[in-house]
């Protein structure tokens, strides 16, 4: 069968689509924030405030987005969420003023809060549906989207210094992407061998005594929000500690080569292309090895790695131990939230909405976190907490109820 004809990879291809646009539209506006600040006139508070102002959007959004996947569905709310994003990008670049990009700051948070959810709930439910894994490779795809945005980002600065050209011709690429995912997104987050209605009611047909009352018509389904599990809890705390040691890995690592390690000034933005190489390759070949070996050992061995790589590495001190131990961080954090996002789909939307509004509050609280530890200290325990999150993630993944490997074909083990 032709990859065009393969529901597997038809639905694999539309859901790519999601997580390179996200990945996309967040690299496009915030590569151009310098231009935004000038524009606007804002100081560095000013622009520290603006892009806290899409991580409380995102953050905040959860009961907003909960209840809109109980209404409408993870296709509906990633294909809106999607065109809604492309359209924020021109009305940033059209803002008059600082108040009015604040705002648009935060919907735009509210909505990647919705695509995040929605289009993770599509890559599980691909998975379930066909029984392939597919999670850690979409992850992939969103850091192939931040790269892309990146070398437009700078083609578009040297051809113009206008930023609603720049994302103008963003947004058509993005539109693009909206028409791609929309040919094969899943209509329902449901494996394909659901019951059918039909067969259902002649079984509680045939269950009815003679003679007794038929049992009343089901109307809409009212779905309530219930306290969540110790499941989901667990699944949190994982969650949680992965964003924490992710995001900071991208915030302090060349510092932290720079000012701990004596690196030059030539090699301490090593750092982060160490971290996010590591990363894109892990998760390319993540889906293989959840498959060999299942999510929950490839979550423990895996942050365990980070953690214990890291650690050796600081204690080590110098510019290759802190490379190599980074690189250790980026391998092993890689395939954390695929995983982990993947599990918490499989106890319905409610409780993966919960689990990806803890993943934005990782990534928020974390860099901060870091911080705060090093302005107390030193950055070597800064990082040394980045460290112990791994080490914590390690710790919560034997208490998340992990399902077996799924079975996966030849071509999926390896990436394409």
């Amino acid at each position: 069968m032709s990859r065009l004809h393969d529901p597997f990879r038809r639905g694999q291809l539309a859901i790519a689509a999601l997580f390179l646009s996200l990945g996309f539209q967040y690299a496009t506006w915030a590569a151009r924030i310098p231009a935004v600040k000038a524009d606007l006139d804002l100081s560095a508070a000013e622009v520290g405030v603006l892009l806290m102002a899409a991580g409380v959007g995102a953050a905040v959004s959860f009961p907003a987005v909960a209840w809109l996947m109980r209404r409408m569905g993870s296709r509906r709310l990633a294909l809106l969420s999607q065109l809604g994003l492309a359209l924020l990008l021109l009305a940033l670049a059209a803002a008059p003023n600082y108040p009015v990009a604040l705002l648009v700051m935060c919907a735009d948070g509210v909505l990647v809060g919705c695509l995040n959810v929605a289009m993770n709930a599509q890559g599980a439910a691909l998975e379930a549906r066909h029984e392939r894994n597919t999670m850690a490779r979409l992850h992939a795809v969103f850091s192939a989207g931040s790269l892309l945005a990146a070398l437009l980002a700078s083609g578009m600065t040297a051809a113009t210094g206008s930023v609603m050209a720049h994302f103008g011709v963003a947004v058509v690429l993005l539109a693009a992407l909206g028409v791609t995912a929309r040919t094969g997104l899943l209509d329902e987050d449901a494996p394909a061998d659901r019951p059918d209605p039909a067969d259902a009611q002649a079984t509680a047909d045939a269950q009815t005594p003679a003679g007794a009352p038929a049992p009343a018509e089901p109307g809409p389904a009212r779905r309530r929000w219930t306290v969540p599990s110790r499941l989901t809890l667990w699944m949190c705390c994982a969650m949680v500690f992965g964003t924490v040691a992710e995001g900071a890995m991208n915030d302090w690592s060349a510092l932290y080569l720079k000012d701990v390690a004596e690196a030059s000034a030539e090699l301490a933005p090593l750092g982060i292309a160490v971290v996010s190489g590591m990363m894109v390759v892990a998760r390319l070949f993540a889906d293989g090895w959840r498959s060999r070996w299942g999510d929950g050992r490839v979550v423990l061995l895996g942050s365990a790695v980070a953690g214990t790589g890291l650690a050796v590495a600081l204690v080590s001190g110098g510019v290759a131990p802190a490379l190599a131990g980074f690189a250790c961080m980026g391998l092993g954090i890689a395939a954390v939230t695929p995983c982990v996002y993947a599990a918490a789909a499989r106890q319905g939307s409610d409780a993966l909405t919960l689990v990806a509004a803890m993943g934005t509050t990782g990534l928020l609280a974390g860099p901060p976190l870091i911080g705060f530890i090093a302005g107390a200290s030193n950055l070597a325990w800064g990082m040394g907490a980045v460290a112990a999150s791994a080490g914590a993630v390690a710790l919560c993944s034997t208490r998340i109820r992990w399902t077996a490997p799924a079975p996966v074909a030849r071509s999926e083990a390896t990436p394409a």
